[in-house]
Order: structure tokens, then sequence, then C-alpha cells
């Protein structure tokens, strides 16, 4: 993670969803002014819960900015086959 935009990127996976949060809150605290979240597949709904609890509970200066989704080609660990993933970048800034 040498370039500055990916350090202020949260990977959203199987962590409790407190985790993400916390990240999150430390980034802002520590002077970034935007962060990225991102998710594929099944994590795409704590991303979304991510970004909620941070605009909606603990800082109300967050604000969500841009959003993408995707679909990415990942190639599966069981069959070796090629499959569509789904993925999401939220982008929030103070």
């Amino acid at each position: 993670m040498s370039a500055s935009k990916e350090s202020n990127t949260i990977f959203v996976g199987k962590k409790p969803l407190t985790n993400y949060v916390l990240a999150c809150l430390t980034l802002f605290q520590n002077g970034t002014s935007g962060i990225t979240v991102k998710a594929r597949g099944r994590a795409i709904s704590k991303a979304v819960d991510v970004a909620q609890i941070l605009t909606k509970r603990f800082a109300s200066e967050i604000a969500v900015g841009k959003i993408n989704i995707d679909t990415e080609q990942m190639k599966s660990t069981e069959t070796g086959a090629m499959n569509n993933v789904s993925s999401i970048e939220i982008h929030l800034g103070k």
C-alpha cells in the first residue's frame, strides 16, 4: 500500500462490523478527508451498513460521495472456473 489512495481504503470482509466502523473513524480522526469502503460478494451489505452507521450515528459531518458498482471475474478456489462477483466502492468524505 504505497499509494496514499490505497491507504485510505477499507476492504470489508468477514470481520465484525464494528472493526470496519472503527477503522474508518480512526482514519478520519487522523486527518483524512476522504476514504473508500470496498467490498465484494456477500460483504456488500456489510459495506453499506458501515457507511450508514458512519453517516447516521457517529459523525454527521461525514457524507456519502460517489458509489461505484462493478462485476469482477474471479477464479473459484473449489472448481477453478471463472465466476462473476459483484463489487461496490463507497466514497465517504467530510
